[in-house]
């Protein structure tokens, strides 16, 4: 299983602040918001990532995750060079994704679940089908929306409807098995000219293959991509860190709990944060692994 990090758009509903920075740069609480997505797909067991984003802001993505190899990972990057859709990140990763299944997450998505990591690890050995990820949210009509049997499998599945048939909220986590670029290049432009990952997840649901994994009470799932949820997802960031001395999304640390890399490696990395409670975090954690 490969996973793709879908991070372009202009981010235009956080201008001013994304006039000349990506929205996925954008610090949540202690770290970049990219990080989050990143996390998400490490925690299930992924270590082949593709971040794709804008011809602008590719470079600073690429500085600052490099090829993934500090941290036992390997990372490439393409360019969407317009907003096309969701649904064309499989298109451009197809060279990337060599015919086998794929993870997309999006770049302003951050999910949080003590059995996170087991559910997508879970969910990404099974690899058939199609997998989304709902929730429960107040005002439906604003998200993709998934109506689900009582035996938990998918009945529809509507973008933005005047009149939802459910309040669970598809999240931006799909994980799909080795048919996902094939269909990618069924699926025809929508009237606003894109890809729809949501008609892409149809053509799954007509062939009974679309599965949903509901994230119920102890799961956390924030789109910050307004000032709002931004803001909302820094504060829980804080409180959570604060509260319990653990950091959410820290890369080295999950590298390190999956054997990715030894403790003496996050000691090194930790240099690249200089005199930060960051790095500080991660000295800690290496002198815990070895006991000095």
């Amino acid at each position: 299983m490969k996973g793709i990090i879908l991070a372009g758009g202009t981010g235009s509903r956080l201008f001013p602040l994304t006039r000349v920075v990506s929205k996925q740069l954008l610090p949540v609480f202690d770290k970049p918001m990219l990080y989050y997505p990143l996390s998400t797909l490490m925690l299930a067991g992924i270590r082949d990532i593709l971040v794709i984003s804008t011809p602008v802001d590719l470079p600073r993505m690429e500085q600052l995750l490099g090829d993934g190899r500090s941290l036992g990972m390997n990372f490439q990057y393409a360019v969407q060079d317009a907003p096309r859709g969701l649904a064309e990140a499989f298109l451009i990763g197809e060279a990337f994704l060599e015919g086998g299944p794929a993870a997309l997450i999006l770049g302003d998505n951050l999910f949080f679940g003590e059995a996170l990591g087991d559910i997508l690890e879970a969910r990404c050995a099974a690899a058939s089908g199609a997998t989304i990820f709902a929730t429960r949210v107040q005002d439906p009509t604003a998200y993709g929306v998934v109506e689900i049997a009582p035996d938990g499998q998918a009945v529809s599945i509507e973008e933005k409807p005047r009149e939802p048939k459910s309040d669970w909220a598809v999240t931006g986590l799909y994980i799909y098995d080795s048919k996902v670029t094939q269909l990618a290049r069924k699926i025809k432009p929508s009237g606003r000219k894109e890809l729809e990952i949501t008609d892409l997840n149809r053509l799954y649901l007509e062939a009974g293959e679309l599965s949903v994994e509901r994230l119920g009470r102890g799961y956390a799932w924030f789109d910050t991509g307004t000032p709002e949820s931004l803001m909302e997802a820094g504060e829980f960031i804080r409180t959570l860190q604060k509260r319990q001395g653990l950091k959410i999304a820290c890369i080295e640390e999950i590298a390190c709990e999956r054997g990715y890399i030894t403790a003496v490696q996050v000691e090194a990395l930790a240099k690249n944060y200089a005199s930060t409670e960051y790095a500080s975090y991660l000295l800690n954690l290496a002198r815990s692994k070895t006991g000095f």
